[in-house]
């Protein structure tokens, strides 16, 4: 049975490239354009989510809030967490794996790169 993956950014150009990429791939794919949504998504899930992948900033709630969000939750406390932002600054790094994140890739990326890096943390 394929994994699922959440992919949460606000951009539709982001989410079809990286959700393309990860069907490709054969994962199934559940996406959200916020924090907020991506909740609701999680909550109402009819799968596990293997992982998730989130932007940081975001209208509604950001991903940062997001990712403290799920460390606090028992069900996802340790599900592997990629952030994917165009946010490049060692702080903002520093401040996304402080939070919970598993992984930080900056935009632009190559979808080579972000397939490693989801493969390393679903083995």
């Amino acid at each position: 049975m394929a994994q699922t993956i959440l992919v949460v950014d606000d951009s539709t150009t982001v989410v079809k490239f990286v959700s393309f990429s990860l069907k490709n791939k054969g994962y199934n794919v559940l996406t959200a354009g916020d924090g907020m949504e991506a909740i609701e998504t999680i909550s109402g899930a009819q799968e596990e989510i293997a992982l998730v992948i989130t932007d940081l900033n975001m209208p509604n709630l950001d991903g940062y809030s997001l990712i403290h969000t799920l460390r606090e939750s028992e069900e996802h406390a340790q599900t592997p967490i990629i952030i994917l932002s165009s946010e490049d600054s060692e702080e903002d790094r520093v401040r996304g794996l402080e939070v919970g994140a598993s992984s930080y890739l900056v935009k632009p990326f190559k979808s080579s790169l972000l397939l490693d890096e989801v493969s390393k943390h679903l083995k």
